[in-house]
């Protein structure tokens, strides 16, 4: 999709009226979607994701009823908690990769954190919180897509790997996320979706007692219908509610080294 094309399909919110909208309208297609699945639309929790977007419009997004907010870069989320000390209610949820030398910034202020992808990982998060005193919870990311673009556990490897979480009072496993391929063909798109779905079923049954399974985050601005159909319980929406990115989603989710 071109730059001019998303700037069509998601305009820019500028206004508090402007943020409403969108957010109804999310929340809409969302219910729609539970509809056709025979779901519950109050099993569907909305988070808006506000990567790129200053100060400003995000202090509009809060007048629209935004308390929750995603990131994928920590440290853009950090400086905007940091900033805007006066939304003492907003919470941060951070959404992308997260190597371990950064783990000191989540720890220090993120509700959420949804890209666990490796025992390191989880080592210097529970450091970081022991230190800080405070609990984090967090979701487990899976490559449901297969490609080497993306981040997170490999399918196989995640049985053994929420096994191991056990060990961490300060991580409050709550489910799983997974980044969907970007196709036009809806069958692959939604077979990422299904995968993660399965998954999360599957090892629900010999889950740790410390370890909930519940929650699946998956979908984004282009695919979260799809999403929701089969089994979302977290859409992670930026454009749709905030207005389409200058920049590509290789800056969002670089390829690995």
């Amino acid at each position: 999709m071109t730059t001019s094309t998303q700037e069509n399909r998601y305009p820019t919110a500028l206004t508090v009226e402007d943020f409403k909208s969108n957010l109804a309208s999310v929340r809409q297609k969302i219910a729609a979607a539970c509809h056709r699945a025979g779901r519950d639309a109050n099993t569907v929790r909305l988070l808006p994701v506000s990567k790129t977007v200053d100060k400003a419009r995000i202090q509009l997004a809060y007048e629209a009823g935004c308390r929750f907010l995603g990131e994928n870069k920590v440290q853009e989320a950090f400086d905007k908690w940091q900033s805007l000390p006066e939304l003492a209610d907003l919470q941060w949820s951070v959404i992308g990769h997260l190597q371990t030398n950064k783990a000191k910034f989540v720890a220090k202020f993120a509700a959420e954190f949804q890209a666990l992808d490796s025992l390191r990982l989880a080592q210097a998060l529970e450091r970081r919180l022991q230190a800080e005193g405070r609990s984090l919870n967090v979701f487990v990311q899976v490559n449901t897509s297969g490609e080497a673009s993306k981040y997170g556990l490999p399918p196989e490897e995640t049985a053994s790997f929420i096994q191991s979480l056990a060990n961490f009072d300060c991580l409050k496993v709550k489910g799983f996320m997974t980044l969907a391929c970007l196709s036009d063909n809806e069958q692959r798109v939604r077979g990422c979706f299904r995968l993660l779905r399965d998954l999360r079923d599957r090892l629900q049954q010999d889950a740790p007692a410390n370890v909930q399974l519940h929650e699946l985050s998956m979908g984004m601005s282009g695919d979260y219908e799809m999403a929701v159909e089969e089994g979302a319980t977290v859409v992670r929406v930026g454009q749709a509610i905030f207005g389409a990115r200058a920049l590509p989603n290789s800056y969002y989710w670089p390829s690995q080294p």
